[in-house]
């Protein structure tokens, strides 16, 4: 039992150094591990210290978040409205940006025809500019031929003065002549008074003394040097009157036409025997082209104390578009001269205040608005710049007698002519005082009327149409 024990005690004893020396050879090493432990502890301190800085950190960052995200239901409905108004907008904006781009569209449409319509007329002033280089080289081809026509023409009018000097100095002459014979012819007359001479029916005459001869020369001498052949002479003839115009007088062609005080053969006579409404003439077609120059004629005989209405054209958009008419409250003897309402002149007719014929005639023309009035073929009144450039449209509606307030109507008792009308007659073109003197005279219509009175095609009311030989043997009311 001992040597176990014994055994025991030397290995104890053994031991217990070694593990002395082991337990402080670890208890060295312990400290020299400790050092890094401890080091590694503050480190882990250190780490564990940020770690709560940073966790504290997003602690206070998740709080501000959450006071954020307490609304963001809120904002998200507000962000929903404002999505909501800004698509609306948009929608608009798309809607305005169509309609826009239609305009747009009808406007290029338009621009584009209008563009065609320019080139048109572009293509067209260009052809007129060529057409117009072509005539102005050709004019000036012609204008040496016109200079030597136009001297050819001065001396023909420096002949021409010649010969009317010379004619002049004849006609002095004859007059001369003309006197001497007066004066034998009264010393003739005076020596057969004196010597109480009685000649027998069949006794001649001395050729001194012939005083038929004397007489019959003297009217040779005359007729010789009337202005009328003198005319004749310069002109190289002299035209007759026409004997297809039914206007024409068969008598001479001198005034008056038949006679002291007779005017005949001018065709039917139209009464407005009282101022009705219903008096009213109406002509057909109306003007088949625009008119830019006119000629009125007629005969009439007022028996009242203002014209009232001698002609009335009317179209849709104008129902004065030309107009003769005087009412009782303008000044007496006058008419308003109406071309495209408002536009008018006034001119005098005082001379027509007697119960009696006249003949009066107006011209106008577009050219400087240049306008005349005849009355019993004498000029009493002119002006110019009224209507200048104006055309008269055609497809109106003519009536006589009548104002017309619309097409072919509206017409008033206050503006109705009472009186006479005959030899009416319309022209495109202003005429010759010639011509104005020849129609008043009876002597020959001019040429070219558009407008008579064989184009009345409807007669109202009280209007009577007769026929008289001459105007004077027309009854104011038949």
């Amino acid at each position: 039992m001992d040597h176990p024990g014994r055994r025991t005690l030397l290995f104890f004893l053994a031991f217990v150094p070694i593990y002395l020396h082991g337990a402080s050879s670890q208890e060295g090493k312990l400290v020299q591990q400790r050092k890094p432990f401890f080091e590694r502890l503050r480190r882990l301190e250190e780490q564990f210290q940020r770690f709560q800085e940073v966790t504290l950190t997003h602690l206070q960052g998740i709080a501000n978040n959450y006071n954020v995200s307490y609304n963001i239901d809120t904002q998200f409905q507000r962000l929903t409205e404002e999505s909501q108004a800004l698509v609306l907008t948009i929608n608009r904006s798309q809607a305005a940006v169509q309609e826009d781009l239609a305009h747009l569209k009808t406007w290029m449409k338009k621009t584009k025809r209008r563009g065609r319509k320019v080139d048109t007329r572009l293509q067209a002033l260009d052809l007129a500019l060529s057409e117009k280089s072509k005539h102005q080289a050709w004019e000036g081809k012609n204008q040496k031929a016109q200079q030597d026509a136009i001297s050819r023409l001065a001396l023909n009018v420096s002949t021409l003065q010649n010969t009317l000097a010379h004619l002049e100095h004849q006609v002095n002459r004859q007059s001369t002549r003309l006197a001497a014979l007066e004066g034998q012819l009264q010393m003739a007359n005076s020596d057969t008074a004196a010597q109480g001479l009685i000649l027998a029916p069949n006794q001649p005459m001395q050729p001194g003394l012939n005083s038929p001869k004397l007489y019959h020369e003297k009217q040779a001498l005359r007729h010789r040097n009337s202005p009328q052949d003198l005319t004749a002479t310069l002109q190289g003839t002299q035209k007759p009157p026409s004997s297809s115009n039914h206007w024409t007088s068969t008598a001479a062609p001198t005034w008056p036409p038949q006679g002291t005080g007779k005017i005949c053969n001018i065709g039917p006579v139209f009464v407005f025997p009282n101022a009705s409404a219903e008096n009213v003439v109406f002509l057909s077609p109306g003007f088949l082209k625009g008119l830019r120059a006119l000629s009125f004629c007629t005969w009439i005989r007022m028996t009242s104390g203002y014209l009232g209405t001698l002609f009335s054209y009317a179209t849709e958009d104008n129902d004065n578009k030309l107009v003769l008419h005087g009412r009782d409250s303008l000044v007496p003897g006058s008419m308003h001269f109406v071309i495209g309402d408002p536009a008018f002149r006034e001119l005098p007719l005082q001379l027509l205040l007697d119960s009696q014929w006249h003949h009066i005639c107006v011209s106008w023309t577009s050219t400087q608005g240049r306008y005349w009035l005849y009355v019993d073929r004498r000029l009493v009144a002119a002006g110019s710049h009224f209507r200048e450039d104006y055309e008269i449209p055609p497809g109106g509606s003519l009536v006589l007698g009548q104002d017309q307030d619309n097409v072919g109507g509206g017409f008033d008792s206050a503006e109705a002519f009472v009186g006479s009308m005959s030899g009416l007659a319309l022209w495109d073109r202003t005429l010759f005082p010639r011509e104005v003197a020849n129609l008043a005279i009876g002597k020959e219509i001019p040429t070219g009327a558009i407008l008579t009175l064989a184009n009345v095609t409807l007669v109202r009311g009280f209007v009577q149409r007769i026929n008289c030989p001459c105007l004077e043997h027309c009854p104011a009311t038949p």
